[in-house]
């Protein structure tokens, strides 16, 4: 063991403060268990402030710089892109530089959240109506029922799992995974509660008004009997055209069910939306081969939520509210 390079931070260590008492350079290598050269060329090194050997850097730090503005001001470019765009402001670096210094400056590329559209008007609705429910407290929002619709495919696109090949091996049918131009996929409608899941809804054509309160009748009222029994509830529903239709506004008056208004355009707000992604990130490696045996999949994985899922969901309320005032009506991360 001849290199400084190959001694650890806690032979260094030892090396220093036995330096330090006075200790010979026989003793410290004992002590430190490594050769006495290397204690040695250790000593020395720190004595003469030596810095560590290596090639000069290509940027300054304007440089550097002058890259984290290009990619903070479109995140969104490639790489190519941005050391594109990053070389014709003067600075001389290969694609391979471009790309580890981003890395250095915390940047990784990763898959863009989904957030909602949301204009002036339904940002100031979506701060008014959190600042009135920002008082209510577990209790209240475990009185409420989340309904929503979800979008299930047979194929989950980037989300499915990666492949282990040799070179040459890219188009091997064994390394490959089919895919279609329009996948098979089903629509379907759920509900929860803090006290868990109520039954899932297939729907087989567009959902109207007339769809959505057969729906209604035969699946959200079984959910409710399941999940509270005799005690009320609130029903919360977005506000599709079924939803905010005359005719289903006087269903729930003529059941006596009171629905909690809702801001437009608010997913982030529900709850239940969480649901269907814990559902569907359990699906991620499942292959149905057909609408059918999706369909049983999904019936199958929503089985397995938990009333203690639900319930940490719907605590999360109060929190979703806080950041929507914080963010003044603007979407959150929920």
């Amino acid at each position: 063991m001849g290199k400084t390079s190959d001694l650890t931070a806690v032979q260094k260590t030892i090396i220093d403060t036995l330096h330090k008492e006075g200790k010979t350079q026989k003793v410290i290598a004992k002590e430190a268990g490594c050769s006495q050269s290397s204690v040695s060329k250790h000593i020395n090194r720190q004595a003469k402030g030596r810095k560590k050997c290596g090639r000069k850097k290509c940027t300054s730090s304007r440089d550097n710089r002058t890259l984290q503005r290009i990619v903070s001001t479109n995140p969104f470019k490639n790489v190519g892109e941005i050391h594109k765009e990053w070389t014709a402001a003067g600075v001389s670096a290969s694609r391979t530089t471009t790309r580890r210094l981003m890395k250095d400056m915390g940047f990784r590329c990763r898959i863009p959240c989904v957030k909602p559209l949301l204009n002036m008007k339904q940002r100031k609705k979506r701060l008014a109506w959190a600042k009135d429910k920002k008082d209510w407290t577990d209790a209240e929002w475990s009185k409420v029922m989340f309904s929503d619709e979800s979008k299930f495919c047979i194929s989950f696109g980037n989300q499915g799992p990666r492949v282990w090949r040799k070179s040459g091996e890219a188009q091997n049918p064994r390394c490959m995974r089919s895919s279609v131009k329009f996948p098979p996929s089903v629509m379907v409608w759920g509900a929860m509660s803090s006290a868990g899941v109520g039954p899932l809804c297939f729907l087989r054509s567009r959902v109207n008004a007339a769809v959505y309160q057969e729906v209604l009748e035969h699946f959200m009222l079984p959910a409710a009997d399941q999940l509270y029994g005799d005690a009320d509830f609130t029903f919360q529903q977005d506000l599709a055209p079924a939803h905010s239709a005359k005719t289903t506004s006087t269903w729930f008056k003529d059941h006596g069910i009171p629905v909690l208004d809702w801001p437009a355009n608010s997913p982030d707000l529900n709850p239940i939306e969480n649901l269907w992604g814990i559902v569907k990130r359990r699906m991620q490696y499942a292959r149905p081969n057909n609408a059918e045996e999706l369909k049983t999949t999904i019936r199958a994985t929503w089985a397995l939520i938990t009333p203690e899922q639900c319930h940490r969901l719907i605590e999360s309320m109060p929190r979703r509210i806080t950041a929507v005032i914080e963010a003044k009506g603007a979407p959150t991360k929920y």
